[in-house]
């Protein structure tokens, strides 16, 4: 954070990504010592997500994906490390929110990703096997929490995680305008 005068390191930072703020805040706390106040940290971070939240727009592909998705009769759930209020209001500022039968949060879990519990809950809500569900993920957190579930997953990755070496994978797409629900099923069930 620059107004510490502390650099956080791109490659440390997108090990964070997609889940809890645990190790991200104890990195600050050994790089800052005692002059670090988490609380501060967090409130100057999430002012600045706030603004440009104003101005984001859902990723190219992902309406499309949700209306095939209802239109085909799929089971539609959320899966997230976030709080449920963060969730629901970025959600709705995107126009998205009534697209997820079920939403399961961090407040929800004892354990976030990349801890499978997110993705084992809402496979239980919606009454589904893990075999039979896609996760889609753009973090290597999100990754190992649908594998170690069981479920399928395809990688769409972010600006930001755009160059990690995703695993294990089952699918990996630019964007999700790249190629239609469809067949990504269809090339995931080969």
């Amino acid at each position: 954070m620059a107004f510490y005068k502390s650099d956080l390191p791109l490659e440390h930072f997108v090990t964070c990504i997609g889940t809890d703020n645990t190790e991200l805040n104890q990195y600050f706390k050994d790089q800052l010592g005692e002059r670090c106040n988490i609380e501060e940290i967090e409130s100057r971070a999430k002012s600045l997500h706030e603004v440009k939240m104003k101005t984001a727009q859902a990723r190219e592909g992902v309406k499309d994906y949700l209306e095939e998705a209802k239109r085909n009769g799929y089971k539609i759930a959320l899966a997230s490390s976030s709080t449920k209020e963060w969730v629901t209001h970025h959600l709705g500022e995107l126009g998205l929110l009534h697209y997820f039968e079920v939403m399961i949060t961090g407040d929800d879990v004892d354990k976030v990703k990349p801890a499978p519990d997110l993705y084992v809950k809402a496979i239980e809500v919606l009454g589904i096997q893990p075999a039979e569900a896609v996760a889609f993920e753009d973090s290597l957190n999100g990754l190992q929490a649908a594998l170690t579930a069981g479920l399928k997953c395809v990688i769409v990755p972010n600006p930001v995680t755009d160059a990690l070496a995703f695993e294990n994978h089952h699918l990996r797409l630019r964007s999700m305008a790249d190629k239609s629900l469809s067949d990504v099923i269809k090339h995931i069930e080969q």
